[in-house]
């Protein structure tokens, strides 16, 4: 005769062992997940930003899943999501490990420009340090190297630009300040510097006009005036051509002084 003791263990053990059953079923249910499903679940999460959901997704892929046909998707939009995050030290990162260990993907191309982005994006306003603004002008240079017909290449250009104009700027205001504080030898050597590394920048025609007036102020009336020659020459149709005029006359003057009296300049 079975006890109210008997009943209860009875029970207690049905539960148990259905509690146990659905277990296994939902284990079994999570291990028939494939890569695949498991990339598209990541890819639905990070299409409606939820982009810390979406992380956890692409790494379990990149974790389990290392050789399958999405590796390369998910350790892309692993990449893509921090950067969607702002996170671009920790995006640059992944973009660079598909491009070291998945070097046949068909997104290498376009983890090379992103890596450019990224640091691209980190850099600084001009009067702050500069390498994160050096590292995006090599990384962009890479690229438009090993993929010149890439469709990106403009857009390469045009952000080298951008980071070529602020480096110019730090030295022009460099310069300036040089200038300011009449240290006119080392306000001569940083306009040079843009006119030869930055010389096609907006800064490049202000920086000759500062040279021709560094070298004034030193009396080297002879190489300011070919400073002025080089800016005509270089700017035939320039913003600054009154300026120029004005400083030659005063070029002029001075030099025909210098011979006058029979002293070098």
């Amino acid at each position: 005769m079975i006890n109210k003791f008997n009943i209860v263990l009875l029970l207690t053990f049905a539960i148990y062992a259905s509690l146990l059953l659905s277990a296994c079923s939902s284990s079994n249910a999570l291990k028939q997940i494939t890569a695949e499903e498991r990339f598209e679940m990541g890819k639905k999460l990070f299409d409606d930003e939820d982009y810390l959901e979406a992380i956890k997704e692409f790494e379990i892929v990149k974790i389990q899943f290392p050789g399958s046909t999405v590796a390369d998707d998910a350790q892309y939009y692993l990449a893509e999501t921090r950067f969607k995050m702002e996170e671009y030290l920790l995006a640059a990162e992944e973009y660079q490990e598909l491009r070291r260990n998945m070097s046949a993907s068909n997104f290498v191309p376009k983890a090379q420009f992103k890596i450019a982005l990224c640091y691209f994006n980190l850099s600084p306003k001009s009067g702050l340090d500069q390498q994160y603004t050096y590292r995006a002008i090599d990384e962009f240079q890479t690229f438009m190297e090993y993929y010149p017909t890439d469709e990106l290449v403009k857009e390469a250009a045009e952000d080298i630009k951008i980071l070529n104009t602020k480096l110019a700027k730090k030295l022009f205001d460099t310069a300036e300040l040089y200038m300011n504080m009449e240290y006119y030898k080392s306000a001569t050597f940083y306009y040079n510097s843009i006119i030869e590394k930055y010389h096609d920048t907006q800064y490049a025609e202000y920086s000759y006009i500062g040279k021709a007036r560094s070298l004034i102020a030193r009396s080297k009336y002879t190489e300011a005036r070919q400073v002025i020659d080089k800016y005509y020459d270089k700017f035939p149709s320039g913003s600054l051509m009154q300026t120029v005029d004005e400083l030659k006359s005063k070029i002029d003057e001075e030099i025909k002084s210098v011979k006058n009296t029979g002293i070098k300049s």
